[in-house]
Order: C-alpha cells, then sequence, then structure tokens
C-alpha cells in the first residue's frame, strides 16, 4: 500500500480506504496504492468482498490536477480499472462527496455501487478538451445506455444519486456512515452469493433502443449547441465504438480518441481556462490573516431586472435580503418579477414548487431606508447615472449600521467618486454583477482606493458563497469587460459603416466561438445603455476622434433594440428571433456618405482581427495600468461574462496562440488607417519585441 491507500481485513472483507484530501484525487500515489489494494485482496484467500471507500468529504473527484502537463506515470488509470473490474470477489464502491471523472470511471470498474443520497457521478473531462480516457465511454454505455451516456458525457454535467440508481449506475442508496453501509453490502454480497459483475461485460444499457438515431441526434445536437468544439465529436465517437466494439477493442478507440483530445490546441486553451478560474480567487496583495466579516442578512437597492437578479442570489444562497423601491407600486412589480423567474424555473423542471416558496420567503420587499439599519451587506442597483447613485449612497451612509459593507452594481462610473459620498469609503465595494444577474456566473468586484482589505476578502467570499465566479479589478471607466466590450463594440460599428452588415458580423464572431454576435448582443441588452455611456465618453474624447453613428441613428428613431421591437434586427412580438430590419440599410448608406466612405465587402478574417484584436490592445493596456491583476483574470472574465469561446482560452491567451508579433503587425496596420483608436499598447509592442507571451508576463518569466 501506500501513504494514501490502506487495506484492512474485516473478518472475510477487504475494507480498502483512499485517504488524499482535499478531494481524494488519482494521483500516482493513489493510482499505486489502489492496485496493489486490489491486488492484495485478490492475493487473500481469507477475503470473499472488497469494499471501496474514502475518507473526507468526497469519493474520488477526479485527476489529480497537480499532474497536469507532466509525463505519466505508471501505473495508469486504465491499467488500475482493469486489475479492479477483473478481480475474482466481489467489489462495492461507497460513493459519496462526488465521484467525478476517473472517480467515477473507478467506480465503474467495481462491480457494484452504493451512493448516499446527496452524492453526484459525472464525467466532466469534456470541459477540459478531454474525453474519459480510462473506460468511462465504454462502460457508462453498457450500463446507463446510449442516450444517458451521451448526455452525461457530451454536457460532462453530473447527476445526483438518485438519477444513477434510475439510469443503473448505482445499485442503491444509503444513509449514515460510510464503513457501516459498505461492509453490510458486501457482508449481504457474501450471504446472497453474489458473483462479480463486471460493467464492460453488461449489455442491458445497448439493448432495446435505436443506437445509431440516438448518435445522429447527438451530432445534430453538437453541431448546432457547440459549434468548434472538437472534444464533444470525439466524446460521441467514443460512445458508439461502445455500441459497435467488444470491450478491449473499444477501449482501444476510446485510447486512441483520447490521444487526439490531447494533442488539440484546443486542449491547452481548456485547460487554462480550467486553471484561470482557480487562480483569479487569489489577491496578490492580500494578506494571509485578514478575516472576512460575517454576511447573515443582505438587501438590494432598486426592483428592476438587475436588482431582483441579485436578490435572487442571496436567496438562493440562503440569506434573507431586503429588497427597496421608491414606492409600493414599484415594489410589488419586483417582487412579481421575483415571483416570476422562479415560476418559469418550477415550469422547466428546474426548481421545485416548494423550495420556490422558501426561497420567497427570504426575499422581503421595503420602501424605507430606515428598514435596511441592520443588513450586513447592501448592493445599490439603480440608473446608471452619478446624480442618482449620490443620492442612494448618502442615505445608505445615513442609516446603515457601522461595518455594514456599502457596494455599487455600477458598470462603468467612478466607484472613487461613489465611495467619497459616504464618511466610510473604506467599507465601499463594487459588486458588478452581469444581466440576468441570477444566472450569469461573473462578478467583477470592484477595488476601490480606500476599500478596505477586510471588505474586499469580503466580497470575494460572498462572492463564492452565491456562486459566483468572482474577479479582482481595479477602478476605470468600464472596469475590465466592459472597458474591453467598448473597443470591440465600436469596431464591430465601424464596419457597419466600412459595408458589413449586422449579420455578416454577427455571423462571422459566432463561427469563431462567440455566444452572440456584438449587434444581438446590443439588441439585448437596449441600444440606449450604450448611447448613454457614450454620450457621456464624447465629452471627453480627442479632437481627432469620434464614435460610430449607426446606433445614434436607430436611438434617434426609436429602435431600441427587443424592448422595442426593432434595433440593429426586426423582432416579432414575442419571439426573440433576429430578423433583417428593413429600416437599417438606408441608415448603414448614410452613415458611410456622412464619413465619405466607398462600401466595400469584407471578409471573416478581417472582422474577426478587427474585433477581437480591439479587446486584445485594450486588455494589455488594462494589464499595463494594474486594473487586472493578470492577464488570465481577462480571460476569465470573457469566458463568464461575455461568451467568449472557452476552446480559445480568453482573449489574451488566445493572442498569445496566435503570436503577439502577429497581433501586433495587425494592431499597427490598423493603427496606420484607422487612427488613434488603434495605437499599440505599450505592453503589447515590449512582450512581441522580446518574443514573450502574456502569460509569461504574468508569470514573471
Amino acid at each position: 500500500m501506500t501513504d494514501v491507500v490502506r487495506l484492512e481485513l474485516q473478518g472475510e472483507i477487504a475494507l480498502i480506504t483512499v485517504n488524499n484530501p482535499p478531494v481524494n484525487a488519482l494521483g500516482h500515489a493513489v493510482r499505486q496504492g489502489l492496485l496493489q489494494a486490489f491486488q492484495s485482496a485478490e492475493a487473500d484467500s481469507q477475503v470473499r468482498a472488497v469494499v471501496l471507500v474514502c475518507e473526507g468529504n468526497t469519493f474520488i473527484a477526479g485527476a489529480d490536477i497537480k499532474e497536469f502537463g507532466k509525463p505519466p506515470q505508471s501505473p495508469s488509470l486504465p491499467e488500475v480499472i482493469e486489475v479492479i473490474e477483473g478481480g475474482s470477489k466481489p467489489s462495492v464502491a461507497v460513493i459519496h462527496g462526488t465521484a467525478l471523472g476517473g472517480g467515477l470511471e473507478v467506480a465503474l470498474g467495481c462491480h457494484y455501487r452504493i451512493a448516499r443520497h446527496e452524492a453526484k457521478v459525472g464525467l466532466p473531462e469534456v470541459k477540459l478538451g478531454l474525453l474519459p480516457g480510462a473506460g468511462g465511454t465504454q462502460r457508462l454505455p453498457r450500463l446507463a445506455g446510449v442516450a444517458k451516456a451521451l448526455d452525461m458525457i457530451v454536457s460532462g454535467t453530473p447527476i445526483n444519486a438518485a438519477e444513477a440508481v434510475e439510469h443503473n449506475i448505482v445499485d442503491e442508496l444509503f444513509e449514515g456512515d460510510l464503513n457501516e453501509a459498505g461492509l453490510a453490502y458486501a457482508r449481504r454480497m457474501v450471504e446472497e452469493g453474489r458473483a462479480p459483475r463486471r460493467s464492460g461485460e453488461q449489455t442491458r444499457g445497448l439493448e432495446n433502443a435505436d443506437n445509431e438515431a440516438l448518435i445522429r441526434a447527438k451530432h445534430a445536437d453538437v453541431a448546432k449547441r457547440m459549434p468548434g468544439l472538437f472534444s464533444p465529436l470525439r466524446c460521441i465517437a467514443a460512445v458508439e465504438a461502445a455500441t459497435k466494439l467488444p470491450l478491449a477493442e473499444g477501449l482501444k478507440r476510446e485510447r486512441e480518441l483520447f490521444a487526439e483530445c490531447l494533442n488539440s490546441p484546443q486542449r491547452g486553451a481548456l485547460i487554462h481556462s480550467f486553471f484561470a478560474e482557480r487562480q483569479a480567487s487569489k489577491i496578490n496583495d492580500l494578506p494571509a490573516d485578514v478575516k472576512p466579516r460575517a454576511i447573515k442578512t443582505a438587501a438590494v437597492i432598486g426592483g428592476g431586472t438587475m436588482g431582483v437578479g441579485i436578490a435572487l442570489c442571496f436567496a438562493n444562497a440562503g440569506i434573507p435580503v431586503k429588497l427597496l423601491e421608491i414606492n409600493d407600486e414599484a415594489l410589488q412589480r419586483g417582487l412579481q418579477r421575483a415571483r416570476d423567474t422562479y415560476a418559469a424555473s418550477v415550469k422547466r423542471g428546474s426548481l421545485t414548487e416548494e423550495a420556490m416558496e422558501k426561497r420567497l420567503k427570504l426575499v422581503t420587499g421595503v420602501i424605507d431606508y430606515g428598514e435596511l439599519a441592520d443588513a450586513d451587506l447592501v448592493v445599490e442597483a439603480v440608473f446608471e447615472e452619478m446624480g442618482v447613485k449620490q443620492k442612494v449612497f448618502e442615505q445608505l451612509d445615513a442609516v446603515c449600521k457601522p461595518g455594514a459593507i456599502l457596494a455599487s452594481n455600477t458598470s462603468s462610473l467612478d466607484l472613487n467618486a461613489i465611495a467619497a459620498f459616504t464618511k466610510r469609503p473604506e467599507d465601499v465595494v463594487g459588486l458588478h454583477f452581469f444581466s440576468p444577474a441570477n444566472v450569469m456566473r461573473l462578478l467583477e468586484v470592484v477595488r476601490g482606493e480606500k476599500t478596505s482589505n477586510e471588505v474586499l476578502a469580503t466580497a470575494m467570499a460572498i462572492g463564492k458563497k452565491l456562486k459566483k465566479v468572482s474577479v479582482v479589478v481595479g477602478v476605470c471607466d468600464g472596469f475590465v469587460g466592459n472597458r474591453m466590450v467598448f473597443q470591440y463594440g465600436r469596431e464591430a460599428e465601424f464596419l457597419l459603416e466600412e459595408g458589413a452588415t449586422p449579420q455578416q458580423v454577427d455571423g462571422a464572431l459566432r463561427n469563431f466561438g462567440m455566444a452572440m454576435g456584438p449587434f444581438a448582443m446590443r439588441d439585448l441588452s437596449g441600444l440606449d445603455i450604450g448611447q448613454a455611456i457614450r454620450k457621456r465618453q464624447r465629452a471627453d474624447l480627442p479632437a481627432d476622434r469620434d464614435f460610430p453613428t449607426v446606433s445614434d441613428k436607430l436611438c434617434a428613431a426609436g429602435m431600441l433594440g427587443q424592448k422595442t421591437g426593432a434595433g440593429y434586427y426586426r423582432y416579432e412580438p414575442g419571439n426573440r428571433t433576429p430578423l433583417e430590419n428593413p429600416e437599417l440599410a438606408p441608415m448603414l448608406e448614410a452613415a458611410s456618405q456622412e464619413k465619405g466612405i466607398e462600401r466595400r465587402e469584407l471578409d471573416e478574417q478581417y472582422i474577426v482581427e478587427r474585433t477581437i484584436y480591439a479587446l486584445v490592445n485594450e486588455g494589455a493596456k488594462i494589464l499595463e495600468e494594474g486594473i487586472a491583476q493578470r492577464s488570465s483574470d481577462i480571460d476569465v472574465i470573457y469566458l463568464n461574462g461575455y461568451g467568449f469561446p472557452a476552446f480559445r482560452g480568453g482573449p489574451m491567451y488566445y493572442a498569445d496562440s496566435v503570436g503577439l508579433h502577429t497581433v501586433l503587425a495587425r494592431v499597427k496596420e490598423l493603427h496606420a488607417r484607422c487612427g488613434d483608436w488603434w495605437k499599440p499598447a505599450p505592453l503589447l509592442e515590449k512582450l512581441a519585441a522580446e518574443g514573450r507571451t502574456f502569460t509569461e508576463w504574468q508569470a514573471g518569466r
């Protein structure tokens, strides 16, 4: 055995225990220990059954991320599982917490599986650009059927224990002590004379279904929902092999497809995304001994879409929250909006009626600021205008208790100016949620000049409790996400003046992998929001610069996007499908003529470079100014808040993969032709000249 795996005899039962905190990851020592323990149990004539259990909060939760990128060490996980499954004595995996990736594959190698009610199982490798490479694509379909296996493997989403029982992945559920449950089950196996039941020899999941049709349907689904992604198609191919090949040949095909994924550039980008998200929670200059404040109650100012979404985030986390509006009529609209949002989840089946009512009881409506006196955290989510913010924060300063955190959801305004409206700027922080706040994972935590370390630590802790991906950013116009997307959107609109249509631009960027094109996104959020920002920013523009004018023309015509039924696209009542807006074409012609531009055909590569490189150049400026701690933080923001394709790793990682010298050459060309909007970032010039990357720069290499 090894230090992390031990074997104990409990009469005729071999109890194998994994103890590799925090998540019992399948590092080399665990694999070696499992191999030795199962071989010892097999060789011991006293042993009649084997129990596999894990200490701590979870079963084996997957691979050891510390081994990512390192040469493989024997024994490999497939070798270990082959020994487990090939044992002559029945074995049972006792699952609690999560059995993910290789952890579930180990459990599938055991002959039987039991799980606590709260446990979850899954194969999330696709999220790292891979596929299950230790038999998961071969054994799972044989137990659960092709439809369920495809769903789990292609999505990477875990399922709960009850669903695992329903689909024959788990044999039964239990409560209570792990060892007691496992030993009791093993003794029952011995008493009943049960033989090993090897997953790889099962056929029930492959029978009584049109597997070819299921494979075809999943191909079509992936082509529609995951265009450009490499590993999902290989996942489908691996599951298809399980329907056509004996286990040994299927396992060989799985390894071939796994190797293809391993060598794909997308895998590197997805691994980068995985580590970048974990790195984002670390604040470079925050002392380790800083303790967050306790947040037991919260409040939100503003009952609009954003304010209600933020309030629901707290309710979802079990935190009582007060929702404040200016009068009872507005408050009732906000509370109804909250109920309607939850009701939609109930209708979709993602929330029970009982859970909805429980969460709604945590949301209390108020119209008096005095009701907020006991709140530990207050989030302002009112209209994006500094005068409105000033009134809110002056009132909060007057009524909130000492130590209460005063947060602004501002998406672009100066947080330091907002903090100055109070006598406690050290308690003010930005919590920039993304709409819809109860759905979007990203939270920009804006650190003001005077935000205290304790408040910053609390903001990050509450973000984690709300299940957000929280990233610390500094104060500037638009912070990180919106400051960069402004450059992206501006260049997209300049493309319209040069000769493109919204459909061409959006189509090119969707083909690149963006979740939405910039014009569909603007129509969704409302063109009036961008107009208000442009109006504020125009006052500070140099004389030689201006913004594109197409959006201004649409706003002047009352076409503000989906909310008015027309914007860059036209929308039928009750339908969000973008259709061509016939009134836009003359506006595009007029905008081009006003600037003396002869409209021309633009190719897809030019459209992508014109928009994505604008993101990269601005990101380099943000890094140099210290607004973001690291380039990977920028990637996290764009992956989680702006629909940037995960398989490209984020804008900064993408630039690294293209080559900064290539990006800089295009930026210089656009600077010469399009003016100082495209002035190259000094950091981009420096790194390109030195042959380095943003990733190397942030790592100090």
